[in-house]
C-alpha cells in the first residue's frame, strides 16, 4: 500500500475494525466515565440552572417552589461529586485504570493531530499499524486490566515513537492556539451573556448580603462594547423600574456598583420622609418589622443593626426596604429629573447606600445618573455566598458557606 492510498482518519481505521459487540461495550464504557467524572455533578448542575434561570425570570411566583428544588438538587449533586471525589481517592484500582485511560486518550488524539498535520509524510502502514495497537489498548481497557493496560499503552507508546517520532512534539503555535480559543471563549461569555458579581458591602441589604455572589445578565439590556460604555442596540428589553443592576459606577469609572432603578428617562424622582415618589405617585410600601436585624461588616468584623423592615411596591415590583430608626440625612431629598440614556438608581438599604441621590460619593455631593452604557447588566440569582453565619463560620470569624442562599432569586 502507498502513502497515497493509506486511510489518514486514524478514527475510522479504527472503527472499521470494531464489532458491534466492542462498540457497545465502548459507548457504556465513555458513559460510564463521563457520569464518574467529578465534572459531571458540576456539569448536571450547570444544565438544570438554564432553564431554572428563564423559569424565574420570566415567572416570578415559580420562585416557591423552583428554588427549593435547584437548592435539594444543587445539594445532591454536591454530595455525589464528595462521594465520587471519596471514591477515587480510596480505590487504587480506579486511579490506576482513569491514568491510563487518560493516557491512552491523548496519545490517540496526538495522532490524530500527526495524521491531519503532515499526512503525505507519514509511513504507508502507520495508519493500520497504530490502529491494531489503540484496539489492543482498548480491550484491555474495556476488560479494566490494570497490568495489560499498562503493557498496552507502553506499546501504543514505543509505537508512536517509531511511526510518529519525528513529528511528537506539539508545536507552539498549537498550545497558543488552543490557550486563545478558551480565552476567547470565556471573554465571549463573560461580554455578551453572563458575569458574576461579588456583593461588597451593605447597601442591598436585605435583598443582597454582603459575601453574595450574582450572576448578572448580560444579554437583556444588549451587547455593551467594553471599555467605550455603549450599548449599540437592545436585545429584549430596556432597563425598567424595580430591576436590580451592576453597573460602571459614572463618578469613579474604576468601580463597579450594584443599585435597584428607581427612575428611568423621564422620570421625576422624589424622596419625602423616606417614602419614594415617581412622578408625583406614591410607591406604596408596608411595614414589615420595627426591629429588624441584619448582618453588615465594619473594618473586617460583623455587626449587627436593628433597622425598620419594609416592603415596598416599585412600579409593581415587591422588594425588601430598610430604613434606619434614626434617619441622619434630609427629610426630603430631590426632585431628581432624569435624564435622556441615564437611570436613577438606590439602594435598599436608604439609609446606608452610595447611590443616584448623593452622586455615589455621600451627603452634600450633587446627584448623578447612570448612562445606559454604563450599565452591565441585571442581577438575576445568588449561584454562591460566603456569609455571616453558615458552614464553617466558626473557623473564619463568622463568615461561612450560606447553604440557604444558594440560588436565591434577585428580586
Amino acid at each position: 500500500m502507498t502513502a497515497a492510498t493509506t486511510p489518514l482518519k486514524l478514527g475510522e481505521a479504527i472503527d472499521a475494525r470494531r464489532t458491534p459487540e466492542q462498540l457497545r461495550a465502548r459507548r457504556l464504557l465513555v458513559w460510564r466515565q463521563l457520569l464518574t467524572s467529578l465534572w459531571a455533578p458540576l456539569t448536571l448542575v450547570g444544565i438544570v440552572f438554564i432553564p431554572y434561570l428563564f423559569v424565574i425570570e420570566n415567572l416570578p411566583a415559580s420562585a416557591s417552589w423552583a428554588k427549593p428544588a435547584m437548592q435539594f438538587f444543587g445539594a445532591a449533586m454536591f454530595f455525589a461529586w464528595v462521594a465520587l471525589l471519596v471514591w477515587r481517592l480510596v480505590s487504587k484500582r480506579e486511579q490506576a485504570l482513569r491514568k491510563l485511560r487518560h493516557e491512552a486518550r491523548e496519545l490517540f488524539h496526538e495522532a490524530e493531530r500527526i495524521f491531519k498535520r503532515v499526512p503525505d509524510k507519514l509511513p504507508a502502514n502507520a495508519a493500520e499499524r497504530i490502529a491494531e495497537q489503540a484496539l489492543r489498548v482498548e480491550d484491555a481497557s474495556l476488560a479494566a486490566d490494570v497490568a495489560r493496560l499498562d503493557k498496552e499503552v507502553r506499546a501504543l507508546d514505543k509505537l508512536h515513537e517509531e511511526l510518529l517520532g519525528a513529528w511528537r512534539k506539539q508545536s507552539g503555535w498549537e498550545t497558543v492556539s488552543g490557550f486563545t480559543k478558551a480565552l476567547a471563549i470565556a471573554l465571549l461569555i463573560r461580554t455578551i451573556f453572563i458575569e458574576p458579581y461579588r456583593i461588597p458591602s451593605g447597601s442591598m441589604l436585605p435583598t443582597l448580603e454582603i459575601g453574595d455572589q450574582v450572576f448578572v445578565n448580560k444579554f437583556i439590556y444588549g451587547v455593551r462594547i467594553p471599555f467605550m460604555n455603549v450599548v449599540p442596540f437592545q436585545i429584549v428589553r430596556a432597563p425598567a423600574r424595580g430591576d436590580v443592576i451592576v453597573f460602571n459606577n459614572p463618578v469613579e469609572t474604576d468601580k463597579d456598583f450594584i443599585k435597584r432603578i428607581v427612575g428611568i428617562a423621564g422620570d421625576r424622582v422624589d424622596v419625602v420622609n423616606e417614602k419614594v415618589y415617581v412622578n408625583g405617585e406614591l410607591q406604596d410600601r408596608t411595614l414589615v418589622a420595627k426591629d429588624f436585624i441584619v448582618r453588615n461588616m465594619e473594618n473586617g468584623e460583623w455587626t449587627d443593626d436593628q433597622v425598620m423592615y419594609y416592603r415596598e411596591n416599585l412600579d409593581s415590583v415587591n422588594h425588601a426596604v430598610l430604613q434606619s430608626p434614626y434617619p441622619r440625612g434630609p427629610r426630603s431629598e430631590g426632585p431628581f429629573f432624569v435624564p435622556e440614556g441615564h437611570v436613577f438608581v438606590m439602594g435598599d438599604n436608604r439609609d446606608n447606600s452610595s447611590d443616584s441621590r448623593v452622586g455615589f460619593i455621600g451627603q452634600g455631593h450633587p446627584a448623578a445618573y447612570v448612562p445606559i452604557g454604563h450599565i452591565k447588566g441585571k442581577a438575576m440569582v445568588v449561584w454562591l455566598s460566603l456569609g455571616y453565619g453558615g458552614l464553617f463560620s466558626g473557623f473564619f470569624d463568622g463568615t461561612g458557606l450560606r447553604l440557604d442562599r444558594f440560588f436565591e432569586p434577585v428580586r
